[in-house]
């Protein structure tokens, strides 16, 4: 891990502002090994064809490699920043894909950083308990940044995509895939505000970005060529194992006697909100924007 040890420095603590999502990620990340066995904390991305619809990992391993080829690294000894990065699925995809990568992700969960750091040895990877919006890492070191999933959690907060680019080196992608709104929460149509207020609850969300006004955000900054791209449909074929992924979670815990934690119930009542949520195209869509410095 000595090739890291440059881009990060004096470790900044979590605030008691993101409790909500430190006990939520303690405590239910264990259940996304269900939904993936390479703990992918995402959905995935469909392609006629190439991916199987009937295979969960490989649609969401294809969306890490749709990130992966938005972010157009250099040949060699490229360093990526994962902006919560839950337990390393997409780290551990890239490092395996591109040997001379190092990668440093960031969580608030303390459970994730221990777990997901078992997971990357013997991998140039690792995982630091950080606030995405305020990290260690030092100004202009990365060559790409990624945040899967996860800026959702701040209501892709102007802060959060300030810090991508601030460790961002000039010329260097941020890569953001995610699910945004269409419109304002104010102007939502009553099935998908309700759907959008369990949804937000349930995951420990701040809210979802409207995706005009991210963009904007975005070129204030000062990021240029700012792409954004609408994969709702490639995005659907995984949303839909939702209610299966369920379905069987519940029976499996049910045959084995245990109980359910709270966590694990937010969890799943925001998996099916979430497929609610994706029923309502004219509100919300699934988007990957690609962003340069």
């Amino acid at each position: 891990m000595k090739t890291l040890t440059n881009h990060s420095k004096t470790l900044t603590k979590t605030t008691a502002s993101r409790a909500e999502i430190t006990d939520f990620y303690n405590e239910a990340t264990s259940d996304y090994s269900f939904w993936s066995k390479d703990l992918n904390m995402h959905f995935g991305y469909f392609i006629f064809g190439k991916t199987n619809p009937f295979r969960r990992d490989s649609m969401l391993n294809q969306m890490n490699r749709q990130i992966y080829k938005r972010l157009q690294l250099p040949k060699l000894k490229s360093f990526v920043v994962d902006l919560g990065c839950g337990m390393g699925g997409s780290m551990r995809h890239f490092l395996k894909r591109n040997p001379t990568l190092s990668m440093l992700g960031v969580t608030l969960s303390p459970f994730q950083v221990k777990e997901g750091n078992k997971l990357l040895e013997h991998t140039n990877g690792i995982i630091l308990e950080e606030n995405y919006c305020q990290t260690s890492i030092a100004n202009q070191s990365a060559d790409g940044v990624i945040a899967m999933e996860s800026l959702c959690h701040s209501g892709h907060s102007k802060e959060s995509l300030r810090e991508a680019y601030r460790i961002l080196k000039p010329g260097a992608h941020f890569v953001l895939a995610d699910a945004f709104l269409k419109k304002t929460p104010a102007t939502l149509c009553q099935g998908a505000s309700y759907s959008y207020t369990k949804l937000c609850k349930g995951w420990s969300l701040d809210g979802l970005g409207v995706i005009s006004e991210v963009k904007e955000n975005l070129q204030q900054i000062g990021f240029s060529n700012v792409t954004v791209e609408d994969i709702s449909f490639r995005v659907a074929p995984s949303v839909l194992h939702v209610p299966f992924a369920i379905v069987g979670f519940l029976l499996k815990n049910i045959f084995q006697g245990k109980t359910l934690k709270h966590q694990s119930w937010s969890n799943l009542k925001a998996s099916f909100y979430a497929l609610l949520s994706g029923l309502h195209l004219n509100d919300f869509g699934y988007f990957i924007i690609t962003a340069k410095k």
